[in-house]
Order: structure tokens, then sequence, then C-alpha cells
């Protein structure tokens, strides 16, 4: 026979025993939680569990027994009555109230959020919701076309390594270190060794290892506009003062930043393809941005974002490798260029300040997974990664291409292009229609889709989709089209 288990009842020593147990007992009696025929522990096992005397424990066990809860059979213990009392639910005491025997009986509110806390639980638009692997969604790659036979392959001669199978280090494993800072310097440019590249669990995790190490609260920070919701978030939940800058024409205004003046103490912002409106600085304005970061003593959070799909056939160099002093920390990801599963993205940080930011990851989260960092290592170092990289370079661009016709084509007087410069997303107006709704209609019909609205900071917003074409196929994009065409000349 099961004897019951009490240890999860919790006694106040501030409050009389005799009535916390009384009421603990009865409860769990009450709501069945203790069944009829169920066997209770002696009393001496009673008080060892509880930290209850032996007298206080028999005299609690008494009253239910006078009360009919409790009976005793000679010679076998103390037994839950199979035959309740029948004015059990006329007691003050019953299950609806069952937790106000471990406190107080007044009722009590939760206590507050923090500012962040409040702001996310009554935002209109759950960002906690990643995109799901539909046609459309932005930032997802062609999963199709990712050669998973060559990875399951790595996969399969890394997984029984003992060497990977520890904690490791928190800068990351050292041979992807190695392959991504070569890559790095060659494909975009970047000023980086082995010993100050950060692996990170995504992009949002490197910047909020950024945050953490650099901003103080009420420090400023500047945001492009539209720009990156969830890193405005992440500021948020430092009680940064947060000030956004227009973007114009999909591109950071670099003339009107430097005239306001700002004594900030970090800028985020993605020059190469500005999120969401594609936007590509061009490389005067990436000098006088550098130079007044440097004069200003402010930090930049470069985003480097979709840079690896440039359409044009020479890829814009990474801010941070204009010059060698630069105070930049260069953030990029193996998310939209592999695969979001992932989940493992890289920062690089100023050789000087490289050991503040490797304590602050291994504080905050300590290692990413070393076996996918092992696999990737791999994928780099035989030439996978950047075969991938350029033969998905000429796909995105022929997706890309055959969507814009169709939307201007199809949807001159329903939607507007805006924005046709990044070759994995694009962005369109809908005037008249609000985004969100539409987005979530969209997703209903299996289709994804990004409110534009959604990356505005402020009251001023504009309505419109980001969507995205490399997970796409060409039937899906045309049924897309005139999904889309029906659903605003029907609204």
């Amino acid at each position: 026979m099961k004897t019951l288990d009490l240890t999860d009842i919790f006694i106040d020593r501030n409050q009389p025993l005799q009535k916390q147990l009384y009421k603990a007992l009865l409860n769990k009696i009450e709501c069945q939680v203790f069944t009829s025929g169920s066997k209770l522990p002696s009393s001496r096992i009673m008080s060892e569990s509880l930290g209850v005397s032996r007298n206080t424990i028999i005299q609690v066990i008494e009253q239910l027994k006078s009360e009919g809860f409790l009976v005793a059979q000679a010679g076998k213990g103390i037994f839950i009555s199979s035959k309740m009392p029948n004015n059990i639910s006329d007691r003050s005491f019953s299950c609806s109230n069952k937790e106000k025997f471990f406190f107080s009986e007044s009722t009590h509110s939760l206590p507050d959020l923090s500012n962040y806390g409040e702001s996310i639980r009554s935002s209109s638009y759950s960002l906690s919701r990643w995109p799901k692997p539909l046609p459309f969604s932005p930032g997802l790659p062609d999963l199709e076309a990712f050669p998973h036979n060559k990875w399951c392959k790595l996969y399969r001669q890394n997984l029984d390594r003992i060497t990977i199978s520890g904690y490791g280090d928190s800068r990351g494993y050292l041979p992807l270190r190695k392959r991504l800072s070569e890559y790095l310097r060659i494909s975009r440019g970047v000023h980086c060794s082995e010993e100050h590249i950060i692996i990170t669990n995504g992009e949002l995790e490197a910047l909020d290892i950024c945050i953490r190490v650099i901003l103080n609260k009420g420090d400023l920070v500047l945001i492009e506009n539209p720009g990156y919701k969830r890193a405005s978030f992440l500021f948020k939940s430092m009680d940064v003062n947060l000030q956004e800058i227009q973007v114009e024409n999909g591109i950071l205004n670099v003339d009107n930043l430097i005239k306001k003046n700002f004594a900030a103490k970090l800028l985020f912002c993605s020059p190469t393809h500005q999120y969401p409106l594609g936007g590509i600085m061009e490389l005067k304005d990436r000098v006088k941005l550098l130079n007044w970061a440097a004069k200003s003593k402010c930090w930049i959070f470069e985003d480097d974002y979709e840079s690896e799909f440039y359409s044009q056939k020479k890829p814009v160099a990474a801010l941070q490798g204009l010059r060698k002093d630069a105070p930049v920390l260069y953030c990029g990801s193996f998310s939209k260029t592999l695969m979001p599963s992932l989940n493992l993205g890289y920062l690089v940080v100023p050789e000087p300040v490289a050991p503040a930011f490797i304590e602050a990851k291994g504080q905050i989260s300590g290692p990413s997974t070393l076996l996918y960092q092992a696999i990737l290592a791999d994928f780099i170092g035989e030439g996978h990664f950047v075969r991938h990289i350029r033969r998905m370079r000429n796909i995105y661009q022929e997706k890309w291409v055959h969507f814009c016709t169709l939307i201007q084509s199809r949807l001159k007087s329903q939607a507007q292009l805006i924005s046709p410069g990044t070759p994995m997303n694009l962005v369109i107006a809908t005037p008249g229609h609000e985004d969100i709704k539409l987005s979530k209609d969209l997703a209903n019909h299996g289709f994804g889709s990004t409110p534009l609205s959604t990356c505005y900071f402020g009251k001023t917003k504009r309505s419109g989709l980001i969507l995205g074409c490399a997970n796409t196929t060409t039937s899906q994009r045309e049924e897309f089209i005139s999904y889309l065409v029906r659903y605003l000349i029907k609204k």
C-alpha cells in the first residue's frame, strides 16, 4: 500500500503550527490529493519530515479523526476515511481556496514587472514568435537547396568525438574561429583574428553581450527608424535613452546624424543592407560615419545583414574594415546563410577590449554548443561554405528578379515595391490596408510575412509587408501574387 507524500507541505515557523498542519492535511483530503484508503506516515516520520513535534502531529491527527476524515486501524496505522463527513462542502476551507493555508488570509496581487516586462506584456504585436518555415517568411534561406548530405556526413564524423563533448571555450571552438577569421578578412575586409572573435548563440545574444558590457542606465543609444524591433526591446531592457534616427531612401542619413551632434554611447545600424528597407550606405558616408564615431567616442554595432548575398559582383566592404582603430562591434549570423536551427552567430570586437566581452559571454550563457561549431568548422574548412554561398547568391538573384517582376506587373494599383535592394527579402507598401491583419490572413493561407509597421518606432508608421523570396518556388510566387491581388481588391 502506498504511503502518502508530505514533502510539498510548507510550514511557516512564524504562524501557529497546529493550525497550518490541520489546514494542509484537510485541504489534501478535500481535494482528493489524499485519496480514501491511503495510509498516513507514522507520527514519527511526519515529525521528522515536517520539522514539527510529535505532540503537534498527534493533536492534528486526533482532531481529523474526530471529524471523520481519518480512521485508525488497529496494528496497521492511520488511513484516509472512505466515508467523508456530510458537511464537507460547507467547510470554510475548501479546494477553491486551497493555497491560503500557506499564506495569510488576505488577497494579494502579484509583484510588479520591470518597465521592460510591462512594455512587452502590453505589446500589440508579439515578437516571441519566430517565423515559421512558410514560403515568404523573411530571413529564411532556401532550406531545400542546403547541402544536407555533406552536413550529415560531417555530423556523423564529429558525433562521437570526446574532445568536443565538454563545455569548451567561451570564445568558441578555436578551429571555427580561425577559419571564420580567414573568411571574414577575404570576403568582407574585416580586421580580425581568432583572438577577438566570439561565437554566439545568434545575433541577439551578440547584441545582449555588447549592451551589458558597454551601456549604463540612461545612456543615449541611436537606432535606425524603421529598424530591427527586437534590438529596440533589448535596449529598453537596460533602461537606456533610445533615440530613433530616420532612414531616408532606405539609408541612414549620416550628414543629418552628424549635424545633430548626439552625445551617444552606441549606434545600432545595418549599413550593408539596411533592415528592413535594404539601402546600402555609400563609401563616402561610411568614412564620415566612422570619423564621427571616433571623434564622438560612440560605439557602432554593425549588423552585417545578408552581406554574403549582395547581388552585385563585388560586395561592399564591411564598415569595420575601413579603419583599424574603428570603434565598431561587427556582428554576423549563420542563420540566414545556412539554416536557422544552427542558432550560431559571431561577434568581432576590438582587441584591446576583447577580454571584457569574452568574460561577459562566459557569465551570461557560457560556451555555445561545441558539436555544431565543430561541424561548421569542417564545413568551412572543406570549402562547402564558400561554394554554397556562391551558388545561393545566383539562385536568390533569379528568384528576386522573378518576384519583383510579378509585383511590378500585377500589383501596380494595389501595392508598390518600396525596396528591391536585398537579395533575400523585399518590401511592398500596402496603403489603405492594416498590415498586421493582412499578415495574419496571409499566414492562415500558408504564406509568411512580417508587417512593416512593426519595424517603426514612435507614432509615425508605414503600412506594408516584408517578404522573403529565398525560400519560395516559382509556382509559390505566382500563387502568392494571385492571392494578394484578389485579397487587396476585395478589401
